[in-house]
């Protein structure tokens, strides 16, 4: 995802954490100016220059996105995008702060979470006969109601749970089958078995619909021309989100499955990127063109066919006809490990929504006009990370399936408490790699021109807006998002010129790290507004900001703010540690030194 010019610096992706740097600038600063030369150390000051707003080391920026269904619209996915930055390493990546005051960053932390779970507790337990919960508290375990109003969550993991583990439990049964008699026809018995469990489904009509795409984008990728391939493909999926093409499309499907309206949108709307990828991989194929089976095999895989993930056809393919099928030591038992963490994710999601009626209360606008500040902030972060856990459980029952038949699916997604700025937020893997790649990339170049990366955030927002579907809360999300990407790369560039470069070298690193701290408070906070958006729309957004900038001015604002301080620095120490777990000088250096110290304490003796 991050491509590394320097050979000197290698930030491995945006996963966690984990990036590794090969500059260590120890603890002594002046002792470091002495030993360097005038060119190192001018080196080491560009290096240094982080942009004050987007505090941690990253090769490019990327696009803020959010796991949200909007308007109970199925097959919507996440993604991010990176835009320019520069990856500014230096002081403050790895600078410690004393144990006492990490201590109580995270008591205040632990104290506030629990806070605002009480707040909303109540608020739940106060309002369980209200006319606006009729609908969506249902009887459950324990002798409480339980929260349903997520649609998507009930039906993995409760109404439809049977049928999506019957389809799955038969394409592991028959990939094993495949594999042990005739592996090098694994895709096609996949494909077949793709194509046998949706004809079952959702009738030979909605077969027949798919195929037709797939033909129509295959016809056009004969033709090699890139810009041609991308709008037919826009327009294809544009004929899934505006009428009456929608209603005529939906029409041809028979059948009365229940989830057939959900099944309906999300197939095709998955089928479209994924003809789309093919066909613009087919451009770039330099002897003949890919064959019309390959595009069914990919397109037919069932784990991914109707709700994602989604990857890109030229890592599909490798994958799908590598020849080795060898495991990788222990790999089995992570599998099995992962497995037990999605049931436990899931058990205790379920647990939650008999006590936090977290889904519920958003749409009742009444109601979230009398609760606490406490309250409705906590319901608005509680929505944000069971979003998250919503995204990694999902996602990570279809990968464990994926990996089973030896592919390397996108990774599971990014802990919305794991981050603070917009460069580093994002919840699929999947789509972030088909816009990256697709459209970013394309029109962005080498992403060293304002000019340039304002039209190419512009167009990306465009694609994402007709992938989710154009409304108010999706378009003002857009908006708002791309804003705020922009914003933060502007100030990259700004914060790497005089005298902001110089100031920040005239602090220590450990004030250095506080400083930066404050402005990605900040950021973190308009990270969470712009994604309530969507996630629990314009109104519940609206009322979030006036209780926060407004009517909770100062008590609620300022508490609300050092919360977030102390949520920021628990991640940054969290990045630090690996940070310095990954960088091999560091690890180099502590191996040199242990010895040292043995022999020292020897002649002690």
């Amino acid at each position: 995802m991050l491509h590394n010019q320097d050979p000197e610096k290698d930030v491995s992706g945006l996963s966690g954490a984990a990036f590794k740097v090969r500059i260590s600038t120890g603890g002594n600063r002046a002792a470091f100016r002495q030993q360097a030369s005038p060119r190192d150390d001018d080196v080491r000051t560009r290096e240094s220059s982080w942009f004050w707003i987007a505090g941690r080391p990253t090769a490019r920026a990327s696009f803020v996105c959010l796991l949200g269904r909007i308007r109970s619209r199925p097959g919507l996915q996440p993604f991010q995008i990176t835009a320019f930055s520069r990856s500014f390493i230096g002081m403050g990546v790895k600078a410690a702060l004393p144990k006492f005051e990490l201590c109580f960053y995270g008591a205040v932390l632990g104290l506030a979470v629990f806070w605002a779970a009480g707040w909303v507790f109540d608020a739940s337990a106060s309002s369980i006969n209200r006319k606006a919960f009729r609908t969506s508290v249902k009887p459950g375990y324990f002798g409480r109601k339980m929260d349903t109003a997520d649609f998507e969550w009930v039906m993995w993991f409760s109404t439809f749970r049977a049928h999506i583990l019957f389809a799955l439990s038969g394409h592991v049964l028959f990939a094993k089958l495949c594999s042990m008699l005739a592996p090098q026809h694994r895709s096609s018995v996949h494909m077949a078995y793709g194509v046998l469990a949706v004809w079952t489904s959702m009738g030979w009509t909605y077969v027949a619909l798919v195929l037709s795409h797939c033909v129509l984008l295959y016809s056009v990728s004969l033709a090699k021309v890139r810009w041609l391939c991308f709008a037919t493909g826009l327009c294809t999926l544009a004929t899934f989100k505006c009428e009456p093409f929608v209603s005529w499309q939906a029409g041809l499907v028979e059948g009365d499955f229940e989830l057939r309206h959900v099944l309906f949108y999300g197939g095709c709307g998955f089928t479209v990127l994924r003809c789309t990828s093919f066909a613009l991989e087919n451009c770039e194929r330099k002897d003949g063109h890919y064959n019309v089976l390959e595009l069914l095999r990919y397109n037919f895989y069932l784990p991914f066919f109707y709700f994602g993930p989604l990857m890109t056809f030229d890592k599909f393919h490798v994958q799908a006809n590598r020849s080795d099928l060898s495991r990788k030591e222990r790999e089995m038992w992570n599998l099995r490990l992962e497995g037990l963490i999605h049931l436990g994710a899931v058990v205790v999601v379920d647990v939650v929504f008999h006590f936090l009626y977290i889904r519920t209360i958003p749409a009742d606008l009444k109601l979230l006009k009398r609760l606490s500040d406490w309250a409705l902030v906590g319901v608005a972060y509680f929505n944000l990370v069971y979003d998250w856990l919503k995204a990694a459980v999902m996602f990570g029952v279809v990968n464990t399936v994926a990996r089973l038949d030896h592919l390397d699916p996108p990774r599971a997604p990014k802990c919305i408490t794991a981050l603070y700025i917009f460069a580093e937020t994002h919840f699929d893997r999947g789509i972030n790699d088909w816009l990256l790649k697709y459209v970013y990339d394309r029109l962005g170049g080498k992403h060293d021109d304002v000019a340039a990366e304002l039209l190419a955030t512009l167009c990306t927002y465009g694609v994402a807006v007709l992938w989710l579907g154009p409304c108010q809360a999706v378009l003002l999300w857009a908006l708002l998002n791309c804003l705020g990407l922009n914003l933060e790369m502007w100030t990259a560039k700004l914060s790497s010129t005089e005298p902001f470069v110089s100031s920040e070298t005239e602090l220590s690193e450990a004030a250095s790290r506080r400083v930066r701290a404050v402005f990605n408070t900040l950021n973190f906070c308009c990270i969470a507004l712009f994604n309530s958006v969507a996630l629990n729309g314009v109104d519940f957004a609206k009322l979030l900001a006036k209780r926060l900038l407004l009517k909770g001015f100062p008590v609620t604002t300022v508490s609300v703010l050092f919360v977030t301080y102390c949520l920021v620095q628990v991640i940054k120490e969290r990045e630090r540690r690996r940070a310095l777990a990954d960088d091999p000088d560091h690890q180099n250096s502590a191996a040199a030194a242990q010895p040292e110290a043995e022999t020292d304490k020897q002649k002690a003796e």
